[in-house]
């Protein structure tokens, strides 16, 4: 089965991984919102934005937010879930083939890498880092356990992200990675001067 097909099937249901209602899942969130270093951003990007409800968290800080996914189920919920903010644009794409031009403040990898095989990922990869503006934040996070639609691990998903990156910071538990880089070293306290 295809990817496009396998999350066809799954938009199926209505909020198929219950982002809306886990506990997981919204502590995964704050986790997420809590980690950016920066408290706005001018130009970002979610890859595999699902049914919206970090986008809208994510939209909360940013001045321009392009959120993707492959599935047109997906991205009509997140339309619902983003209806209140207006910079967001919610666009269906397949990664890596479909690219936006430009650079971004910030990008968020919601467990998208692990869909793709071994050549794709480190094409991803490798095209992420050229999208990523010089101060801006590569954040992914993956669920780490294995199932059978992964196509690469999360291991291998966040070791590919980070080539050529520096590490801005790491959190992980027995069921996920969340982790950021930047191009060069990440400080909230020295950019607000306190060393």
């Amino acid at each position: 089965m295809s990817t496009a097909a396998y999350f066809d099937a799954l938009y199926q249901q209505p909020d198929p991984f219950h982002y809306r209602t886990r506990w997981y899942e919204a502590r995964k969130r704050a986790l997420t919102l809590a980690c950016l270093p920066h408290p706005r951003y001018a130009t970002a990007w979610e890859l595999g934005c699902s049914n919206g409800v970090l986008t809208a968290g994510l939209a909360a800080r940013c001045d321009a937010l392009l959120a993707t996914d492959i599935s047109a189920d997906a991205l009509a919920d997140a339309a619902r879930s983003t209806r209140a903010w207006p910079q967001v644009r919610l666009q269906q794409a397949s990664h890596p083939q479909d690219w936006p031009d430009g650079t971004f403040d910030l990008i968020v990898v919601s467990e998208v890498g692990y869909y793709l095989p071994g050549p794709a990922l480190q094409q991803m990869a490798r095209q992420l880092r050229h999208s990523l503006a010089e101060d801006g934040l590569l954040l992914a996070c993956h669920w780490r356990p294995p199932f059978d639609a992964a196509c690469s691990t999360t291991t291998d998903v966040h070791r590919a992200l980070s080539d050529h990156l520096v590490e801005a910071f790491t959190y992980q538990d027995a069921d996920m990675l969340l982790q950021g880089w930047s191009r060069r070293l990440t400080s909230v306290a020295a950019w607000e001067g306190l060393r």
